[in-house]
């Protein structure tokens, strides 16, 4: 079978290497895809947003199946586009994507199907905002509605910071704004819960938690996400029931009763309070780096479940996991989540050596003139699963060190929560 990838990033890396392993596959197109998918599969330059250049070339290749990775594409409505073109393709269409693609849509599903989540208003002016956040209780939280590259959440500690997160959104950083919404700050510990979906049933797809402030001890500016393990280990039978008929159940039905069905990956983001799940955001796709950390303990065949969810099947596949424990920390460029330098080599690649418990998904990567060069501010993914958090973390240190960046940073503190307290 032909298969494209559609991303760039450690996530996309992640799904080629697990599907690479498919007897099913014949052969794997990332588009436009990083250094390191070009030894599992073939790198196509092209810009994933124009959807006819894809399409032409899907079409001249005879792919058979596409797989979107990003969220942007789904939100623009890439499945409607290639399946109006008969291609199969695994992703949500563009009226389901709106749950990531606004946040206000979510919140109004919230409302209507009483979905727990943190309470909230949304503000169509600055004047309005600015007014509400003057009586509002401390700390609270200023979210643009649309995407944002995981950098439009601001968790603000008081008036100025407030309405300093206002003036940016309505000025335009996220794109044009025509509301901000305004939460109140839910106190307790996140969790990620996933959920692959095939239009009519939906199974679990492992849990996880991620860091997403760049300083250890989860301190300074939030990033798209500097590490995670996996499973979560706040997952437990009956928070797991309450979220799936709480809020995954309800979400579904919100979705068909617009007359849409949802097929692909559901990120559900919550924050855990003495046992209750609250909603914080849906993904539409997998998270990143979270999926790098799951796929390594799938032992399931993935492009099965893939084609499965495509054909409307999913219920007669199960899917079953490695026990054992998967951390995945991020190696990011100097000054990131800032300013940074893009296209910096990196050596000592030939030092490392990878397995079937330790990975290296690249991220911000490009091959040239046969040198791997840093262009994104998270450039690679060290993974590594065993059998507690501790050896994992361990080993994934143990092998960002045998590569030396000097131009690299990291947090060696991921998974402190579990590991260290």
């Amino acid at each position: 079978m032909k298969i494209a990838i559609l991303g760039s990033g450690g996530r996309e890396h992640a799904i080629a290497f697990k599907i690479s392993k498919s007897p099913k596959k014949k052969k794997i197109y990332c588009i436009p895809g990083n250094a390191g998918t070009k030894d599992i599969a073939e790198n196509i330059n092209l810009d994933i947003n124009n959807f006819e250049e894809v399409y032409k070339f899907i079409n001249k290749f005879k792919i058979e199946l596409v797989i979107v990775g990003p969220e942007k594409p789904l939100v623009d409505g890439i499945v409607d586009f290639l399946k109006e073109k008969n291609i199969k393709v695994f992703g949500p269409n563009k009226k389901a994507s709106q749950l990531e693609g606004s946040k206000i849509f979510t919140k109004k599903i919230c409302e209507k199907y009483k979905i727990p989540t943190a309470k909230f208003g949304i503000f169509n002016s600055k004047f309005k905002a600015n007014n509400f956040l003057e009586k509002a209780n401390m700390p609270i939280v200023v979210k643009a509605d649309g995407l944002a590259g995981g950098k439009g959440v601001y968790i603000c500690e008081n008036l100025e910071s407030s309405k300093n997160a206002v003036d940016e959104i309505f000025g335009g950083k996220f794109g044009i704004a025509e509301n901000v919404l305004i939460e109140e700050f839910l106190e307790g510990n996140e969790m990620s819960y996933f959920v692959l979906a095939d239009g009519k049933n939906f199974k679990s797809f492992n849990t996880a938690q991620d860091h997403k402030r760049v300083g250890e001890g989860d301190i300074g500016k939030n990033t798209g996400g500097m590490g995670a393990y996996a499973p979560s280990g706040l997952n437990n039978p009956e928070l797991e029931n309450k979220i799936i008929n709480q809020i995954v159940k309800p979400t579904f039905k919100a979705i068909r009763e617009i007359g849409e069905s949802y097929t692909g990956f559901l990120y559900v983001g919550l924050m855990i309070k003495n046992n209750e799940p609250y909603l914080i955001e849906f993904n539409v796709r997998m998270g990143d780096p979270e999926c790098q950390t799951i796929l390594p303990l799938l032992k399931t065949d993935l492009l099965s479940l893939i084609l499965s969810c495509c054909e409307n099947d999913l219920k007669n596949h199960e899917i079953k996991w490695f026990d054992k424990k998967s951390l995945c920390i991020v190696l990011c460029s100097k000054g990131y989540p800032d300013k940074y330098s893009k296209n910096i080599i990196i050596n000592n690649f030939d030092k490392l050596k990878t397995d079937d418990s330790n990975y290296i998904f690249h991220a911000g990567t490009k091959e040239s003139k046969k040198e791997i060069l840093a262009t994104g501010g998270r450039v690679l993914n060290f993974v590594s699963i065993s059998s507690s958090f501790k050896k994992s973390r361990n080993n994934t240190i143990k092998k960002i060190n045998e590569l030396d960046w000097k131009k690299g940073f990291f947090r060696k503190d991921i998974g402190y929560k579990i590991i260290d307290q």
